[in-house]
C-alpha cells in the first residue's frame, strides 16, 4: 500500500479507534495484500463512514467496537455495496458474523496468515458482483451493542439566544461551511438556525430511522419528504412538504426511493 502504487489497485479503507491495532493491521495489509492501496484510515465509526463517501473504497476493514458509529452501524450504511472484513477482539460477534456468511473476520492481534486467508475470500468477492444480503444479520448484531437514546432536543444559537428545538420539528440539517444548518418549523413558520456539532457527528446521535442521510452533506427528517424526482440517470433531488427547497440525493442513497 505505497502511495506510489498505481491508480489501477484495489482501494482500502482501515478503521479501528485504537492506534497501535490500527497500524498492526495496515502493517499485515501490506504483506498479505501487496496490491491493495490504502485510500483511508479512521479512528472512529463516524470518520469511516465520511471517508467511505468521500473516498469510495472497494474494501472496508472495520472494527466491530468504536465510538461515534460501531463498525457494525457502518456496514449497514454501507450495505452490501463493497465487502467488509470485521476486526475484533470479541469472538462472539466475529464468529457469528462469519456463520451466518459475512465475507470474514480477523481478530485481534491480526495474525498475516489469517488475515491472508480473508483477503482471499474478499477477492473472490470482488470478482463477483451479487453481494450477499447481510442486513438481518448485521440489525441482530447492532443490537447487540449499546447505544445512548437520541436527543430529544437540539440546542441552536440565533444571535445572542439559545433555541431549544424539540427533534420532531426538524425539517432538515445541511452542513455550513464551518456551522451545521438546522432549517425547522415553529409556530411562526419556518426558521432556521446553526449549530457547531458537524453533520457527521449529527448521523451518529439521530434516529436513524427518523433522519435520513441523503447526501454528503445533508440529513433529513423523512417525515417532511414529499417526492424523489430523478432528474436525469445520476441526478435525483427530493421534494418537501409544503416548501419550496430542493434537496439534492448522491447516487450513494438513491436506493432509498425505489418505489413499489
Amino acid at each position: 500500500m505505497n502511495p506510489d502504487d498505481t491508480n489501477d489497485r484495489v482501494t482500502v479503507l482501515v478503521a479501528d479507534d485504537e492506534e497501535a491495532p490500527r497500524q498492526q493491521l495496515i502493517a499485515a495489509l501490506r504483506q498479505a495484500w501487496p496490491g491493495a492501496r490504502l485510500v483511508a484510515e479512521a479512528a472512529n465509526g463516524v470518520d469511516a463512514w465520511d471517508a467511505y463517501l468521500e473516498h469510495e473504497p472497494q474494501v472496508c476493514f472495520l472494527d466491530i467496537r468504536m465510538p461515534g458509529l460501531s463498525g457494525i452501524e457502518v456496514a449497514q450504511r454501507i450495505d452490501g455495496r463493497v465487502p467488509v472484513v470485521f476486526v475484533t477482539a470479541y469472538g462472539d460477534h466475529a464468529l457469528a458474523a462469519f456463520d451466518a456468511g459475512a465475507v470474514d473476520y480477523v481478530m485481534k492481534p491480526v495474525d498475516v496468515t489469517r488475515l491472508t486467508q480473508a483477503v482471499q475470500r474478499v477477492r473472490s468477492r470482488l470478482d463477483r458482483p451479487a453481494a450477499p444480503d447481510l442486513s438481518a444479520l448485521l440489525a441482530q448484531l447492532s443490537g447487540g451493542l449499546r447505544k445512548p437514546a437520541p436527543p430529544s432536543v437540539i440546542q441552536a444559537s440565533v444571535g445572542k439566544e439559545v433555541r431549544l428545538i424539540r427533534v420532531e420539528q426538524i425539517v432538515y440539517f445541511e452542513s455550513d461551511a464551518r456551522y451545521t444548518r438546522v432549517v425547522y418549523d415553529d409556530e411562526q413558520g419556518s426558521a432556521e438556525a446553526l449549530i457547531r456539532t458537524p453533520l457527521k457527528e449529527l448521523l451518529a446521535q439521530l434516529d436513524a430511522h427518523q433522519f435520513w442521510q441523503v447526501h454528503r452533506s445533508v440529513i433529513v427528517n423523512h417525515h417532511h419528504i414529499a417526492s424523489a424526482l430523478r432528474v436525469d440517470e445520476g441526478t435525483m433531488v427530493l421534494t418537501l412538504r409544503g416548501r419550496s427547497e430542493r434537496l439534492p440525493v448522491s447516487r450513494h442513497f438513491q436506493g432509498l426511493f425505489k418505489g413499489q
